[in-house]
């Protein structure tokens, strides 16, 4: 009710609105971990990247578990039910590509972890450079609308 009194859902549907409308190349990351609508909102790009060890979802394990369990100790079990992790949401067609990040994870090494962040944004915008303004409007809207179809 908090969430709704503050109007966070008319928010984050007008920016979605907002975002599909763009006439430019939008690309979106997740770093560390992407949870809630507002996440999602951010994620109506033409390409959606995460870092590898990031996890996005529209809750956390800890409030799926307790909605579902009433208990948030259970949030492994919610997490793998979820499956909130880089490789699941690229199986799953929610993203497009995985970002390497150092060994032990980005806050080891912020240098080679925004540097392989960098790289991957900008190949990401380079592929999308040849796209015109309704291109890019309809490539977003394509891939939305394939989300929610059942992926084996």
């Amino acid at each position: 009710l908090d969430a709704e009194e503050r109007g966070q859902a008319e928010a984050i549907a007008r920016n979605l609105k907002e975002m599909a409308r763009l006439k430019v190349p939008v690309v979106a990351v997740v770093i560390g971990e992407g949870g809630s609508g507002g996440a999602l909102a951010l994620g109506v790009a033409n390409t959606v990247l995460m870092q590898e060890y990031a996890v996005y979802s529209v809750i956390t394990p800890e409030g799926c578990a307790s909605i579902l369990w009433k208990d948030a100790s259970q949030a492994p079990a919610a997490a793998e039910a979820l499956k909130i992790t880089a490789p699941h949401l690229l199986a799953q067609g929610l993203i497009d590509g995985i970002i390497p990040e150092p060994l032990g994870g980005a806050h080891g090494d912020w240098d080679q972890a925004s540097s392989l962040l960098k790289d991957a944004v900008l190949k990401a915008l380079e592929a999308l450079r040849p796209l015109g303004p309704q291109e890019l409007i309809d490539q977003r809207y394509e891939k939305f609308a394939r989300m929610g179809s059942v992926v084996r």
